[in-house]
């Protein structure tokens, strides 16, 4: 039946596929996750037999090529029917500023909406993938008293503000290696003073991907007049974590501020997903 039926969630992104599920009638998903290549597809079904339900609808965002679109929907027919969404003006209680709503990545957009279930606050989401996203979400504008899970559409309660673009940690590490004659695909760590050349470039991608997280900390905090409250995802991040979090300390000491230290969002786009769907499903 229906109301027993569970919904698949997919995050196509352009390295991996992110699927969740979550029952019917709710909008927080099952923390049960499970991360494919798009070469490893085929795994798909095994993992859905084993869900408490199988669902009978997907509703997912996609940043891969068509045929990686395709060969998912081709993997779920007959049984379960996918459902795209894409960027638009407003939803779920948040506002998309971009010049032009509809051009703004599918997957930020889900995910902003994701973080906005997690916190009131105005809040800084660095997704580190094979491109970092840097995107700011400004505080509750109204409504200020109501729970979280009864935001909805025709409440104005977020801003989306903007955000930045730049190479993941791992694409700056592969374009140095790839793009060079003489730099080696560096392995090393993050040190204030590189003395050998693996720890050089190792260092400079940290640095950069850690300055593009204060940049907009710091505008964020000039803009909204409060401090944002950091969250971070993506499979980069091991590798930048230790100079984010010491550059993010310095700036909180710089204004004052006691040291938070980032909060670790498995799959943003996955609850953003989750929370669209009672209202995005027949």
């Amino acid at each position: 039946m229906k109301g027993n039926a569970s919904i698949l969630l997919v995050d196509a992104g352009n390295t991996r596929i992110k699927f969740g599920w979550l029952r019917r009638g709710q909008n927080r998903r099952s923390p049960d996750t499970l991360a494919l290549s798009h070469a490893e597809l085929s795994q798909l079904p095994q993992w859905l037999a084993q869900l408490p339900s199988m669902p009978d609808a997907a509703l997912g965002v996609c940043v891969a090529s068509e045929a990686v679109a395709t060969l998912i929907e081709h993997t779920l027919q007959p049984s379960i029917t996918m459902h795209w969404l894409r960027s638009s003006a407003y939803a779920a209680g948040v506002m998309n500023l971009y010049d032009h709503p509809e051009q703004l990545g599918n997957d930020r957009w889900i995910a902003l909406i994701g973080l906005g279930g997690h916190t009131r606050s105005a809040a800084l989401l660095a997704s580190f993938g094979t491109a970092t996203t840097v995107d700011t979400l400004g505080p509750l504008s109204a409504a200020e008293h109501a729970p979280l899970s009864d935001l909805d559409e025709q409440t104005e309660s977020r801003r989306f503000e903007g955000g930045l673009i730049l190479p993941g940690p791992e694409l700056m590490r592969q374009s140095l290696a790839n793009g060079t004659a003489g730099l080696p695909y560096a392995q090393g760590a993050s040190v204030a003073f590189p003395r050998n050349t693996h720890t050089a470039i190792s260092s400079g991608i940290a640095a950069a991907q850690a300055g593009a997280v204060i940049r907009q900390w710091r505008y964020a905090l000039d803009t909204l007049g409060v401090a944002p409250t950091v969250y971070c995802s993506g499979g980069g991040w091991p590798l930048v974590a230790d100079e984010v979090e010491a550059a993010l300390r310095r700036a909180q000491a710089d204004n004052g501020l006691p040291p938070s230290a980032p909060h670790w969002l498995d799959a943003p786009v996955l609850d953003g997903l989750a929370a669209l769907a009672g209202q995005t499903l027949p």
